[in-house]
């Protein structure tokens, strides 16, 4: 039987931070106290957090290591254990490694290099080699014409645990101002005027085509197998209702206050953006974040694009005026995203749960990592 126990920690539970111990056996939470260890053995947190590990839902960070330049691919198990590196030093015991199906980009990596990637994901996890619990989510790109043909093929995949719908077209959530479309994607891709109008017709085209179609059979087929379904830049009213329609349970991104209030009131988890929080706002000008936390609808942090992020955001929030008590900042990242998408084995600070945990030091109000547990194994 193998046992750890943390002393002199200041444990963050689900309504309280509490001074004691924590007992870690065979890989689970076997108990709390209140009082200090007296036992040799046990590791002595200086008054340091300890939080439940993050549960992160929605991030792309995977992909930047498959493709670190463009044009530069990276063998795939070496880009698969770098990323998990990188989520256990930020403190991501769970991990939704999103790969994206159908891109506006025809060249993209992301098109070529889908089926590599879930393949190296889950071979790193079978081989016992991830320091971190790895989950498959899929953001499909609804408007691209072999969407439903790849997401049919990887829908049976075992570690997928999330689906997300988008739809990037011009006009669509995040561009519904085609100004703002057409300044995002003639930077992007350095096209001038002609091509610039010519691409945007064969998008209005393909979205014209593809998008309901797509949208409301992947929904039916998430539904069938019981995966949780996400939207994804809901801007409108109309938008979360037609999300409520297909049985969505998280709202990624909403850009808008109206979109953001509507999904919360009708019980889809609202997702924002890490980055978003530690930027001060959103780098595309939605809605801040930290607005939603003023109204009280920001349900789940993700680290998106950067994942240190997460972290960062929980304790910035704690401290915002009109923020979150640390425990609630806390479930943005652990409890509820695990809520969300149904795993009930995790997320907390609780006797029977997976011991998977974080220690943590404020240095001059930065959250600074010094331990970090997978299943009672240190992993960083």
């Amino acid at each position: 039987m193998s046992e750890q126990i943390l002393t002199h920690a200041r444990l963050v539970l689900d309504e309280d931070v509490i001074s004691g111990s924590l007992v870690i056996r065979d890989g689970m939470i076997a108990d709390i106290d209140t009082a200090p260890s007296q036992l040799p053995a046990a590791i002595d947190c200086d008054n340091d957090y300890l939080l439940p590990g993050l549960i992160e839902l929605h991030t792309d960070n995977m992909e930047k290591h498959f493709q670190p330049r463009p044009k530069v691919a990276w063998p795939s198990r070496q880009a698969a254990l770098a990323h998990d590196a990188q989520m256990a030093a930020s403190g991501i015991t769970t991990v939704f490694d999103a790969v994206s199906i159908g891109d506006v980009d025809e060249q993209s990596m992301r098109h070529g290099a889908l089926d590599e990637m879930v393949a190296a994901l889950g071979a790193i996890v079978d081989d016992g080699l991830a320091r971190v619990d790895h989950r498959l989510h899929l953001r499909c790109e609804v408007c691209h014409p072999d969407t439903l043909t790849r997401f049919c093929s990887l829908a049976d995949t075992p570690l997928l645990g999330l689906v997300s719908l988008m739809d990037h077209a011009p006009g669509q959530r995040q561009f519904a101002s085609l100004d703002a479309y057409r300044v995002y994607y003639q930077g992007k891709y350095g096209l001038n005027d002609t091509d610039l109008e010519t691409f945007i017709t064969a998008q209005l085209a393909n979205s014209e085509r593809y998008s309901d179609e797509h949208r409301q059979t992947i929904a039916a087929e998430c539904r069938k197998r019981g995966l949780p379904l996400a939207s994804h830049d809901d801007a409108t009213l109309a938008h979360v209702a037609e999300s409520r329609e297909y049985g969505t349970q998280i709202a990624e991104f909403p850009t808008t206050r109206e979109a953001a209030e509507a999904s919360h009131r009708a019980g889809m988890a609202v997702m924002m953006g890490a980055p978003n929080v530690v930027r001060g706002g959103s780098h595309s000008g939605n809605i801040a974040a930290t607005t939603l936390v003023e109204l009280g609808v920001l349900d789940i942090l993700s680290s998106d694009y950067y994942p240190a992020a997460l972290l960062d955001a929980v304790f910035r929030i704690a401290r915002m005026a009109g923020g979150y008590a640390l425990p609630r900042a806390v479930a943005t990242a652990s409890r509820q995203p695990a809520e969300a998408v149904g795993l009930n084995d995790r997320g907390r600070l609780a006797a029977g749960l997976r011991a998977d945990l974080l220690r943590v030091r404020l240095i001059d109000d930065h959250p600074m990592l010094q331990r970090v547990w997978s299943r009672g194994r240190q992993v960083h």
